[in-house]
Parts: structure tokens; C-alpha cells; sequence
């Protein structure tokens, strides 16, 4: 008999899950060191290659002729809000996919983003709104639509099948509200609309990194508190009430600081597709089963972003958004899943 089976029960299990901690920091290590290598790369390699050192001392603040610009300017906002906004995608989507036990259960699946994408176009088109003012409607947008799904499909308790079919239907509406807008937009707000609704960090500051970062320290602090009631949510509501969890108090925490990671990222830099519809299952693949992979998916997010960033401007024949690429990406593994949930009897 072997050390480990000699062991009590209760101990073993211990042991499992101290094991199965320590491998998913190590994930979470790696995953970290991969981002930052591509956030390297990003910044060295572009239409012109940047020595390491250069860019260094760009970042120390010190003046380098013929980087300086290029660095601060434009390519260091350019990463930064791809990864803050991707962390952001990433950890609201694996939140609602966990809670509700559904991969289709993704904030730009079930309509929260097309909420605040349809403000924001009424805003820069009907309004003539710009900046700050089209992310704070959008933000606001986002929050009231996602009260407004979690309402109608709180009956009985939250069903995942019934958010989804709620979500989806709002998401019709808002779509068709948003093509009907952009119809009779002029031209001069048309092109700034359908920018917005791609998803890009063309033109980003660093200065738009504020909301974002506030944003994931709080409500991702939050969702990261509550991973031990979001685990239990996996096991229904009744199983999730017998093991302390008081449902009503915190599925709403959880849902608003998902919802306004999403709002967040989404009035900074678009919807982004499918961002937060991928994240969670790649991470669960890579960090394995278990808790709710919420780091490894908000790492994931990230490296999305920033990958599907820098191919779209230096990797295919013509400049296209980060939203472009994302969704040629995610839109394959979308129908995917609905044929393998329809060979599976349709659940």
C-alpha cells in the first residue's frame, strides 16, 4: 500500500486539492509569462523593429529619437487597453458560463453587449455624442440590459437555458434597433458607429487604462472572493444553499461585477467578439477541471486580444480591427458547439 493510500479520506482529499491549487498557479504562472513575452513582442516588432534595450528606456521615461513616439504613443496604449480590456472579457464571460452551466451563456451571446453597443450608436449618431460621454451611456446600457435579462428570466430560480433564451431575444431587438439607427446615420458619424460596434484599439490613449483597471480591481477583487459560491452555483441551487451560499445576495455581487467588467471593457474599446464566448473553455482545457478557471481565462482573454491585435495590423494584407479577427476566430467554434450540443440531444 502506497504513502498516499495509507492516508485518511479526508486527508487525501486535501491533498488533491492542495495538488490540483498548486498546478493551476503554475498554469497561471505560465500563462502570465507567455502575455507578457507577446506584450514584448508587440511593442518591439511593427512596421519597424525596436531594439529591447530602446524599448526600455522609452519606458523609463527617457527621450529616444525615432522610438520615443512610435512606443508611447502608439504602441504601449495599444497593448495595454488589448490586455486590460481581454482580461475584462475574459473573466465576466467564464463567470456567466460557470454560473449558469452553459458555454453559450457568454455576455456577447446573451445580449449585455449588444446593449451597450445599441446606446452607444444612438449616442454617436443620433446624439452626435463622443469620448467619455458615448462610454458612459454604454456602461449604463450594458448595466440596465443585463438587469432587465436577469429579471425576466428569474423565475423559480435562475435558469441558464431560460437567460440564454431571454438574452438572445433582447439581443435580436437591439440588433435590429441598431441597424435601423445606423440606416439613416450621415456619413460623417456612420464610419465612427461602425468602428465602435467592430471592436478596435485604433486611437486609444493610455489615459482610457483608468476606468478598465479600476474596473478589474474591484469588480474582478469581487468575483475572485466570491470563487468559492461561484463553484458551488455549478451544483445547483438547492446543493449551493446547503453549502452557505446566500443565493439571492450573491448571484447578484457576481453578476453585477461580471456585467461591469463587460460594460467597461466594451465602452473603452467596442465588443470585442467572442472574447468573452472563448476564454473560459480555453482556460478550462488548459487548467483542467475544477474550480472555476477564472485567472487562467482572464490571462487568456488577454493573449486573445493581443494576438488577434497585432496580427490584424501587421500579420494580414490589409490593417483590419481586433474585433475582425476575434470573431473569424470565434465564430466557427460558436457553431461548433451548437452542432455538438444538438448531437448530445439538444441541451
Amino acid at each position: 500500500m502506497t504513502e498516499a493510500a495509507s492516508l485518511p479520506l479526508a486527508a487525501r482529499i486535501a491533498a488533491g486539492r492542495r495538488a490540483r491549487t498548486r498546478s493551476r498557479r503554475r498554469i497561471a504562472g505560465l500563462l502570465a509569462a507567455v502575455l507578457a513575452a507577446g506584450g514584448a513582442l508587440t511593442l518591439m516588432v511593427g512596421q519597424s523593429v525596436t531594439p529591447a534595450m530602446d524599448v526600455m528606456r522609452v519606458l523609463a521615461g527617457q527621450d529616444v529619437p525615432g522610438a520615443g513616439f512610435t512606443i508611447r504613443e502608439l504602441r504601449l496604449p495599444r497593448a495595454v487597453l488589448a490586455v486590460l480590456a481581454g482580461m475584462s472579457f475574459g473573466l465576466g464571460g467564464v463567470v456567466f458560463q460557470t454560473m449558469l452551466r452553459n458555454p453559450l451563456a457568454s455576455p456577447d451571446i446573451i445580449g449585455i453587449s449588444s446593449g451597450a453597443s445599441a446606446a452607444a450608436v444612438v449616442a454617436i449618431v443620433v446624439l452626435g455624442w463622443s469620448g467619455a460621454a458615448v462610454s458612459g451611456v454604454a456602461i449604463i446600457a450594458g448595466l440596465v440590459v443585463a438587469a432587465a435579462i436577469y429579471l425576466l428570466a428569474l423565475k423559480d430560480g435562475l435558469s441558464g437555458a431560460r437567460m440564454i433564451l431571454v438574452g438572445i431575444g433582447i439581443s435580436a431587438m437591439l440588433d435590429s434597433l441598431i441597424a435601423y439607427v445606423l440606416l439613416g446615420a450621415p456619413s460623417w458619424t456612420l464610419q465612427d458607429a461602425l468602428r465602435w460596434l467592430t471592436g478596435s484599439t485604433n486611437g486609444v490613449t493610455l489615459d482610457q487604462a483608468v476606468p478598465i483597471s479600476c474596473a478589474l480591481l474591484v469588480f474582478g477583487g469581487l468575483l475572485i472572493g466570491l470563487r468559492r459560491n461561484l463553484d458551488a452555483m455549478r451544483l445547483g441551487d438547492d446543493a449551493a444553499a446547503a453549502l452557505g451560499v446566500r443565493l439571492t445576495r450573491d448571484r447578484a455581487l457576481i453578476v453585477l461585477s461580471a456585467v461591469g467588467l463587460i460594460a467597461v471593457a466594451t465602452a473603452v474599446t467596442g465588443p470585442i467578439a467572442f472574447i468573452a464566448f472563448l476564454s473560459g473553455p480555453i482556460a478550462t482545457a488548459i487548467a483542467g477541471p475544477g474550480r472555476p478557471a477564472l485567472m487562467p481565462a482572464a490571462l487568456v482573454g488577454a493573449m486573445l486580444v493581443l494576438v488577434g491585435d497585432y496580427a490584424g495590423q501587421h500579420l494580414l494584407p490589409a490593417r483590419v480591427p481586433v474585433g475582425v479577427v476575434t470573431g473569424a476566430i470565434g465564430a466557427p467554434y460558436l457553431l461548433y458547439l451548437i452542432v455538438r450540443s444538438h448531437g448530445q440531444g439538444g441541451r
